[in-house]
């Protein structure tokens, strides 16, 4: 019995280090095909699966019906909540990690999502010459993609990285506004 127990979570450890190499060889690719790393930066926000179909943020479209399917979360209220929802269920379930929320805004619609482990960044060392990477920039493309798809327009920026020798690394999430459904005429 603890043989299976001890597969599944070799399993997982397995195909949680075989994503990071993978996107690993994606963004080096990445600095490969563009000349500078703010091309490099916009192309991980987007994250392409082909030419036509956006990076980071499609894969925030299309995981955010995942995510509710297998999370059974309900609708959050307002945005602490959906910061909640972000930092407790999300990543520790697609990462396995579990961020701190800081430094909320007076007005409540900033927050940070403090990241102790980046798993994406294990085994990763910046170059010199690509200084102004920011590596795990797919992150804040699923959050703004995910979030879109919920009715909730958001800014998500890099703002500490332990790639570049800060101690965590911090995603700043900033509420714009809530977006409003657009039905065809006759729909409901």
């Amino acid at each position: 019995m603890s043989r299976q127990a001890n597969r599944g979570t070799e399993s997982k450890k397995m195909s949680s280090e075989l994503f990071t190499l993978t996107y690993g060889a994606l963004v080096t690719q990445l600095c490969k095909d563009y000349e500078n790393d703010e091309d490099v930066n916009k192309q991980l926000d987007k994250i392409l699966f082909s030419d036509f179909l956006p990076r980071g943020y499609n894969i925030g479209v299309r995981l955010i019906e995942d995510f509710l399917a297998r999370s059974n979360v309900g609708r959050c209220h307002d945005f602490r909540e959906t910061a909640d929802v972000i930092a407790k269920v999300a990543f520790k379930m697609y990462l396995g990690i579990t961020p701190s929320i800081t430094n909320w805004s007076p007005a409540g619609d900033e927050f940070s999502l403090i990241l102790e482990n980046n798993p994406l960044v294990d085994f990763v060392e910046l170059p010199d010459n690509h200084s102004s990477l920011i590596y795990s920039n797919l992150l804040c493309g699923v959050l703004r993609g995910a979030l879109e798809m919920v009715q909730m327009a958001v800014e998500a920026k890099f703002v500490q990285d332990t790639l570049k020798g800060d101690g965590v690394t911090e995603i700043r999430m900033r509420f714009i506004r809530r977006i409003e459904d657009n039905l065809p005429a006759g729909e409901e």
